[in-house]
């Protein structure tokens, strides 16, 4: 059990709010999709993750975050990431959309292929600085959450939880599901102490998660 007091993540101050603006306006690219741990391109910088159950809303987070509407593919359709997506923040950082977890639409065989490639990637990849486990804030931690709460605790990676959708609930819901999520988080040792509430189609957020992962090292 981890002692942390969990917080809401304070709005980013000027230095490191400007050094995110700087490294998401610069050149973003997408490097590849990764079927298999032999195709990661060369662990060569800083990597941040972003994980959560299918349909969380990390294509849009990503959008938003880079400033470019169609760089990661946003779809109603759970699980139509199945691969590993690499993409470039200048030459500094790596950015890396995770396949979503839990309930997808495809073959059970394809959705085993790829969990396993996403255990396999947290486990190993040495340049991963942090995770960002991506929690829908309409329904809060669930128990399909738990297995990569886990993993990231047994692989040592520290992950920091974000909440997505935060303009479709009203204020006593927000709160509520904060204090869920950080009663949920207390059982893990690898999570990081301050909670990032996010609105992709409001911009909510976006400043604070931009500076958290441009002043990583």
């Amino acid at each position: 059990m981890t002692s942390l007091t969990f917080t809401l993540a304070p709005e980013a101050e000027e230095e490191p709010r400007e050094a995110g603006r700087l490294l998401f306006a610069g050149p973003v690219t997408f490097v590849k999709g990764v079927v298999a741990m032999a195709g990661l391109p060369p662990a060569d910088r800083v990597e941040v993750c972003f994980a959560g159950r299918s349909n969380v809303g990390k294509s849009s987070l990503i959008n938003a975050l880079t400033g470019r509407k169609t760089l990661a593919r946003a779809s109603n359709t759970p699980g139509r990431t199945q691969e590993i997506n690499y993409f470039a923040l200048g030459e500094s950082r790596y950015l890396v959309d995770l396949p979503g977890y839990g309930y997808a639409e495809a073959p059970v065989a394809v959705v085993a292929k790829w969990q396993a490639l996403l255990k396999q990637y947290l486990a190993g990849r040495q340049t991963l600085r942090r995770a960002f486990v991506l929690v829908d804030s309409r329904h809060g931690i669930k128990a399909v959450d738990a297995e990569i709460l886990k993993l990231l605790d047994r692989s040592a990676v520290t992950f920091q939880a974000v909440l997505t959708k935060v303009d479709k609930i009203n204020r006593a819901e927000r709160e509520a599901v904060i204090e869920q999520v950080k009663g949920a988080l207390a059982k893990h040792p690898a999570a990081y102490p301050e909670i990032v509430v996010t609105s992709s189609e409001k911009g909510e957020g976006i400043e604070t998660l931009r500076a958290i992962i441009a002043t990583l090292e």
